[in-house]
């Protein structure tokens, strides 16, 4: 019986045991499609830390008061930013430009990999092109990391 209570009281509390918190980490790649080289392409990676609790507010339709935090509060200065290659030129498309960039970004996602960082999901978007007189444009790729919280 003085077994059976320890195996049992073990099930309960392995769980516990075992539960891990993880921290995330977010890379963003953009990358510059406006004609002509003109546009900026970087990876970004940002080294300061914000609460999302400290800029949010819970809004009711009785209640339309203005969030009290400061906008500017919000802005970090403190990040990495890396240059990448635009994937136009005058000449148009640059195939090597979307190569160097991409040996870049390996070597980054290589790195985090090493710092015990796993890629959880990768999101991307693009504002491309939109008609006469919209010469803007930019993909970006959002690389969401987790690894165990040290």
């Amino acid at each position: 019986m003085k077994k059976f209570t320890i195996l049992l009281l073990l099930l309960v509390f392995i769980p516990e045991i075992n539960a891990q918190v993880y921290e995330f980490k977010t890379i963003t790649v953009i990358e510059s499609i406006i004609p002509n080289g003109l546009g900026r392409s970087r990876m970004i990676s940002v080294n300061d830390e914000r609460d999302y609790k400290e800029f949010t507010s819970t809004r009711s339709e009785e209640d339309n008061d203005r969030n009290k935090s400061d906008r500017s509060d919000i802005r970090v200065k403190g990040f990495d930013e890396t240059k990448l290659l635009n994937f136009f030129n005058l000449g148009g498309i640059r195939f090597q430009n979307i190569a160097a960039n991409d040996a870049i970004v390996t070597s980054k996602l290589n790195a985090m990999s090493e710092e015990g960082w796993e890629l959880t999901f990768v999101n991307s978007g693009v504002e491309s092109y939109g008609g006469k007189g919209d010469d803007n444009g930019i993909y970006i790729t959002r690389y969401i990391f987790k690894r165990v919280k040290q």
